[in-house]
């Protein structure tokens, strides 16, 4: 379980860091042909969402990689998953239909929670 715990948490990070990082750095006209949903939101909250993608992300591999803490992994992943159920509910009330990438997301990271509970 362990092994599988590193594949799905370490491509979970991968993704959250670089969507994260993005959401940091990018200004709203580079971020809006990606997500639509950022024409609506003050950029303050986009880029504390930002951040807290890259926290996240972080929390999923480096409590396991030190030996600190690790019961953040779990929290890390919890995290994630209520970040998609929000995520999801903004698509759908935006009427944007298109939430396949965000239900994705929100499966692994159950998944990892699961993972990350049973190693």
């Amino acid at each position: 379980m362990s092994v599988a715990y590193w594949v799905v948490a370490g491509l979970l990070a991968l993704f959250y860091l670089y969507g994260g990082g993005v959401k940091v750095v990018q200004s709203r006209e580079r971020l809006l042909p990606m997500m639509a949903w950022v024409a609506d939101t003050p950029m303050p909250a986009v880029r504390a969402i930002g951040v807290v993608e890259v926290l996240g992300a972080a929390g999923l591999v480096l409590p396991r990689l030190t030996g600190v803490a690790p019961w953040l992994g779990v929290a890390a992943a919890v995290g994630f998953v209520v970040l998609q159920a929000g995520a999801i509910r903004v698509h759908l009330r935006m009427g944007d239909r298109q939430i396949a990438l965000n239900t994705v997301l929100f499966l692994t990271a159950a998944v990892s929670v699961w993972l990350a509970a049973v190693s």
